[in-house]
């Protein structure tokens, strides 16, 4: 299974996103300043489904 947590962190922090916190289990709190949008990130994400609803909730256009 192809895992896509460390392409989905290089792709926002490319955008302008940063880490804000740690959250609840394995996930992560990611923000950009400039458009105020906040996403959840999992530490393992195996799915790319999940990986594309990240980018479609912090508004990159990008697909996997």
């Amino acid at each position: 299974m192809a895992e896509y947590e460390k392409k989905v962190r290089e792709i926002l922090k490319q955008n302008g996103f940063t880490f804000l916190r740690h959250a609840k289990g394995d996930h992560d709190i990611w923000r950009n300043a400039e458009t105020e949008k906040q996403v959840t990130v999992d530490s393992k994400i195996k799915s790319r489904h999940v990986a594309n609803a990240i980018m479609k909730q912090s508004g990159i256009d990008y697909k996997f």
